[in-house]
């Protein structure tokens, strides 16, 4: 594939997603908004670049590492960009993570929210977070117990840290719908907003109200493997 074919793939993805976002919002009845985050993880800089290029501003990313080897060098160029850090953060990272990230979305324990707003105070720059929620109560995920969310959200808040919505993962093999809507009343409760959907499921969210919806591989295509280390 060509570079040309490849930026032209993109960019038109792109726009269907947005079309689409624009039309389940409409079907919805929605006169608010909500924005689309374009999960770049895995893909280098002149996959991304297209995005951008198109007036993609949005940007999420899993890794720490992985983002501070390629957006230093994008933000440069598109320095309006706001970047999502999706993926968990470990304390010792937390650093870095303010350095690069506007909004920090995986924030799941006291700890973590400790370490940012540490962070954050020494180098002057505090990113907007949110509160991940474990909706569909799963072992094996990230994001703090739902009947626990509220208590997380006060102790976020009482270090200084601005949160600004509650982020979720509903369980892969069940209806995402009725996840969507309990992520949305707890978060209308805390009066938050709601990052939630994925490329297979983010109309579905922005039926049920999301503020941010995260799609990736129906912007860019399949992942490619991702490197060891």
């Amino acid at each position: 594939m060509t570079v040309e074919s490849a930026q032209s793939g993109v960019a038109e993805r792109l726009t269907v997603v947005q079309r689409s976002i624009a039309d389940a919002m409409k079907a919805a009845g929605r006169g608010d908004v909500c924005d689309l985050v374009a999960v770049t993880k895995t893909f280098e800089a002149e996959h991304i670049r297209p995005a951008l290029e198109a007036g993609q501003r949005i940007v999420g990313e899993n890794r720490v590492q992985e983002a501070k080897a390629k957006w230093p060098e994008l933000k440069a160029e598109f320095p309006d960009v706001e970047l999502h850090l999706l993926g968990p953060l470990q304390s010792n990272k937390a650093k870095d993570a303010v350095a690069l990230f506007d909004v920090i979305e995986s924030v799941d324990r006291e700890k973590i929210a400790e370490a940012i707003a540490k962070a954050g105070e020494a180098a002057g720059r505090m990113p907007k977070v949110m509160v991940q929620v474990n909706i569909g109560n799963e072992p094996q995920k990230a994001g703090v117990a739902p009947e626990d969310a509220a208590a997380l959200v006060e102790r976020v808040r009482a270090l200084g840290l601005d949160v600004i919505a509650l982020m979720a993962i509903p369980p892969v093999d069940e209806d995402p719908a009725p996840h969507f809507a309990a992520l949305k009343a707890m978060a209308d409760g805390l009066g938050l907003a709601t990052s939630m959907g994925m490329s297979g499921d983010y109309e579905t969210a922005v039926a049920q109200g999301a503020r941010w919806v995260r799609v990736g591989s129906a912007i860019f295509g399949a992942r490619p493997p991702l490197a060891a280390g």
